[in-house]
């Protein structure tokens, strides 16, 4: 099981009320929601390997180069340098989590120039058996395959839905393996990617159901005999470099190094410290817990 760390941390800062605390006043709900998230899916799933995915570069230079509105509107400036925008009351919690994660003994995985999607990927493609990745970003549905399921949690951890070929059959009409053209091409705001102008969803899922490839569109919209609509046309056509640079933004790299993923003791006496210090109350212990048994 992979999690998707930021995206837990995030998820627990917007939905844990802001008012639990550390001794020192620091807020400290992000770290206790992500704990617990943590402790209801292992004991849900019961895993035998499990990771934190983390963001080494949450916005690396090469796709920035290839798509340069990728996560612009994430930025603000800082003593003059460009960084993600994150709540201060958030920001100062991060390092907690990670604290808390190395107290528990749970590998924490990230790589240079590489985002936690990238680390996702190449956990599960690596790994040999059922590989579950917990996230709330659709774009993580292209892993979706035989082997590989995703706990998607974009409407809660309580309320997950575990997506798999089937679903995505269902809900897109798509095999897994065409998930990142579909993608590519309906776009996504939240990551800075227009898509193709003006081509939606449905458009989207239609084209692929169509089309083997990106690039057989882009051929059917070149030649006119086809039976493209002339609007579809006129609006691949004026995408066609987006397209081919967008798809590589999208497509996760599944071929990182990856460190070895076995789990050290949990630390009992950093746990009790962190826990006294933190007033994390039951978030820490329960966790320490379920992963010393």
């Amino acid at each position: 099981m992979a999690f998707d760390t930021s995206y837990l941390y995030f998820r627990a800062f917007f939905g844990v009320p802001n008012t639990f605390h550390a001794v020192d006043g620091t807020p400290v709900n992000a770290v206790r929601g992500t704990l617990d998230f943590i402790s209801r899916l292992l004991t849900q799933y019961g895993p035998d390997v499990f990771a934190c995915a983390w963001d080494d570069d949450w916005r690396p230079a090469w796709r920035v180069d290839l798509v340069p509105t990728y996560k612009t509107h994430r930025l603000v400036e800082s003593s003059g340098v460009a960084q993600e925008q994150v709540d201060d009351d958030l920001n100062v919690q991060v390092p907690l989590i990670r604290e808390c994660l190395t107290a528990l003994g749970i590998p924490i995985v990230g790589v240079a120039e590489h985002e936690a999607d990238d680390v996702m990927a190449s956990l599960a493609r690596q790994h040999d058996g059922t590989s579950l990745v917990v996230t709330g970003d659709r774009d993580l549905f292209q892993l979706v395959d035989d082997d590989t399921s995703i706990v998607y949690i974009a409407k809660g951890v309580a309320k997950h839905e575990l997506v798999t070929p089937a679903v995505l059959a269902e809900k897109y009409q798509l095999a897994p393996q065409r998930y990142v053209d579909f993608a590519v091409l309906r776009g996504d705001p939240s990551d800075g990617l227009p898509g193709v102008k003006g081509i939606g969803e449905k458009t989207a899922a239609s084209l692929v159901t169509t089309y083997s490839s990106l690039e057989a569109m882009v051929e059917a919209a070149v030649d006119p005999a086809t039976k493209l609509s002339p609007s579809v046309r006129s609006k691949l056509l004026a995408d066609v470099d987006y397209l081919a640079r967008a798809r590589e933004v999208v497509t996760c790299v599944d071929t990182l190094p990856l460190p070895s993923l076995d789990r050290a003791p949990v630390d009992a006496a950093r746990v009790a410290e962190l826990t006294g210090t933190l007033g994390l109350g039951g978030s820490m212990t329960r966790l320490a817990d379920i992963l010393s048994r």
